[in-house]
């Protein structure tokens, strides 16, 4: 019972944990860390949020979600913490769950989407550090996609999480 005791006690940073080792696993060692981070606190959030959460960002069911809160409402273009969320969802949603949306969706146009969000939030961020970070993952959105992606698939490919007992 420990290890399940240990599982369902899984905090933030554990899971934070988790998805950083991943992404190092399906990336290149000269990876940016900083982006990798990201990425990894990307997941992670997502992945510790509903898709009913009421006090935060939910997390989007599918594509469709990000189009109609992002795309069809132009008042939050110049919203950098918007634009960032947007980003994130595109970016988790393209490439974490990449083999579940391309059936009903254009990755291509989302990840080009997703980019263009991260340019946006880096161009009305206020603090320079964070701009640039939002701007070096704009720039890699594809790349980090597919990081994406490859975990995903390695994971599911996984035939246990847990150590069987």
């Amino acid at each position: 019972m420990g290890s399940l005791q240990e599982l369902l006690a899984a905090d933030h940073r554990r899971v934070l944990e988790f998805f950083a080792v991943g992404l190092r696993d399906v990336s290149d060692p000269s990876v940016d860390q900083q982006e990798l981070l990201y990425n990894a606190s990307v997941l992670a959030h997502y992945a510790q949020v509903s898709t009913q959460a009421d006090t935060e960002w939910p997390a989007p069911t599918n594509l469709s979600d990000v189009f109609d809160h992002f795309v069809a409402d132009a008042s939050l273009l110049r919203d950098s913490q918007m634009m960032e969320v947007a980003g994130a969802q595109c970016l988790f949603l393209a490439g974490f769950f990449e083999d579940q949306m391309r059936h009903r969706y254009n990755i291509r146009w989302y990840a080009e989407l997703g980019s263009g969000f991260f340019s946006r939030a880096a161009v009305h961020e206020h603090s320079a550090r964070k701009a640039r970070l939002l701007g070096a993952i704009a720039i890699g959105f594809e790349a980090w996609r597919q990081r994406q992606a490859r975990l995903s698939r390695a994971l599911r490919d996984q035939p246990y999480l847990l150590p069987p007992s």
